[in-house]
């Protein structure tokens, strides 16, 4: 490259951030949805949304200074090409590349949601992060270390300041922005949003996939948000012994049920389940097609056509794939103020 191409590259990059920065004083931040969605869970009572509380959680989210040894970020296990969920991995990795028994889900439209993590150990949003920070196999950080260094920090006692009124940094205020940062990753413009506002049709391959969808999975995974958020047994074989939402409750009725996950964006998420036991849709399919391992408590919506599953045909396997990669939203993993 030239000098002088190169010229143009470098002020063309520093003209491309002049245009999102101001986007992003001209955004009108409040939490913007779809009329078809349902009135937001979390409501920012106590944390009102600003755009310095935004760009102050979304620093944090991308920063590795929230990690032990400074060398992960939250963004490590929730990656926006793939609608900010871990992928390829099929169990998270921690400091010191430890691994979990768990494979990270997505954040996206976290603002619905009731509770967190696959088992619910966490009810509220505000709370979340603390969680994986001070998990001792994730971020394993102590939060009085954690402060100090953000106060050693040249810029974040400025943008403390500039989010909350005064640069004192405490625990409460790092949730506070990164709650801001998390409630503002709203997926709403994949083709079924399109289809569903009248500007878009499916295909015929698809439209015969949300039929069969509709008959056969939306049940729990209810439109829009594609998820009931409630914990069911899916039929998964017990392969490591994680118990899931009976951990936390402690009832021998809630063992091996899991949340339900949001299908938005699910062509991107993989691995699959809890565990990340699947690799693809079609072994997902599969799974509820004729894989079914039946425990006392199966969810009886996916025993519907058999002792093993649904008994999809591969006609019907392909349709369903079809609709699924509709809920696909190309402009939320590449929006610019998402980004790092």
């Amino acid at each position: 490259m030239s000098f002088y191409n190169f010229r143009l590259f470098f002020y063309s990059l520093l003209l491309a951030g002049w245009f999102i920065s101001c986007q992003e004083k001209e955004q009108s931040f409040v939490l913007e949805y779809p009329d078809y969605f349902p009135k937001p869970v979390y409501g920012f009572d106590n944390n009102p949304l600003t755009r310095e509380g935004f760009i102050l959680g979304r620093e944090l989210f991308f920063d590795p200074i929230l990690s032990a040894d400074n060398s992960i970020s939250c963004e490590t296990c929730h990656a926006q090409a793939h609608s900010f969920a871990d992928h390829n991995l099929t169990f998270s990795t921690g400091i010191n590349n430890q691994t979990g028994l768990r494979n990270s889900p997505a954040i996206i439209n976290a603002a619905w949601q009731p509770s967190f993590m696959w088992d619910g150990g966490v009810n509220h949003i505000e709370v979340m992060p603390f969680a994986p920070i001070t998990n001792p196999i994730e971020m394993a950080e102590d939060f009085n270390n954690l402060i100090r260094e953000l106060n050693e920090h040249p810029r974040y006692p400025q943008m403390f300041r500039e989010a909350f009124g005064n640069p004192e940094i405490n625990s409460q205020k790092i949730l506070y922005a990164l709650a801001q940062y998390m409630s503002v990753l709203v997926s709403k413009d994949s083709k079924y949003d399109k289809v569903r506002t009248g500007n878009a049709d499916f295909t015929e391959d698809e439209g015969a996939g949300y039929t069969l969808f509709k008959n056969y999975c939306a049940q729990c995974h209810v439109e829009p948000l594609f998820s009931d958020f409630s914990y069911r047994n899916n039929g998964l074989a017990d392969v490591n012994g994680d118990t899931g939402r009976g951990r936390i409750t402690l009832d021998p009725e809630d063992n091996f049920t899991f949340k339900v996950p949001t299908l938005r964006n699910i062509s991107l998420t993989y691995p699959y389940m809890h565990d990340g036991r699947f690799r693809n849709l079609r072994q997902v399919l599969d799974h509820y097609s004729e894989g079914i391992t039946a425990h006392h408590n199966t969810d009886p919506s996916i025993l519907k056509s058999g002792k093993n599953g649904m008994n999809f045909s591969e006609t019907e396997k392909q349709e369903l794939e079809s609709f699924l990669r509709t809920l696909t939203d190309y402009t939320f993993i590449s929006n610019p103020h998402f980004s790092n």
